[in-house]
């Protein structure tokens, strides 16, 4: 486990704060606000459960700001990772940890609509394993009103990785040199 801990880490500081795709990480991870879980299950239902009891742990536990549930074992297909991203809202709904919680999706063969497999982009929410990250609503939405042009930083994202290209993007992931 400490083997995939370390690789989500690596990705973390090599994609999300290195490359700045997300303008809120770095503060988090280096206050060491970010928890790590992993889960080896194989079964989707296991998953949405450890799912349920990280949002309930974030629920007591203010000083853990978001967590990474990652789950190398179950969900490697895309689509099927895709699909289960309705059971996830549906969670939260039925919880309701609706408007309190939001779950973003990470995945090594993740894919935006209207995308080729291959472009560029994509990466901006590739990981070396699928993953779950559950930030809170509050957080996100104070973090969002304070930055100044929000709404650029999807299309810096875009340019930034088009520019750097799919071999290096893809051995960042990988951590090739």
């Amino acid at each position: 486990m400490n083997e995939v801990v370390e690789s989500v880490r690596h990705w973390l500081q090599a994609f999300v704060i290195d490359l700045n795709l997300c303008p809120f990480a770095k503060r988090e991870l280096m206050k060491e606000r970010v928890r790590f879980a992993v889960t080896n299950t194989t079964s989707t239902e296991i998953l949405l459960s450890r799912l349920l009891e990280e949002i309930q742990l974030l629920e007591t536990e203010s000083d853990i700001e978001t967590t990474l549930l990652i789950h190398p074992e179950v969900l490697q297909d895309f689509d099927a990772y895709n699909q289960f991203l309705d059971l996830v809202d549906a969670l939260l709904d039925q919880e309701g940890f609706a408007g309190v919680f939001q779950v973003a999706s990470f995945h090594p063969e993740y894919q935006f609509a209207d995308t080729e497999f291959s472009d560029a982009e994509n990466y901006s929410n590739r990981s070396p394993f699928p993953l779950l990250h559950i930030l809170r609503e509050a957080s996100v939405e104070r973090e969002v009103s304070n930055y100044p042009d929000i709404n650029e930083v999807p299309l810096r994202n875009i340019e930034l990785l088009r520019e750097m290209g799919v071999d290096r993007l893809r051995a960042i992931l990988h951590k090739e040199s």
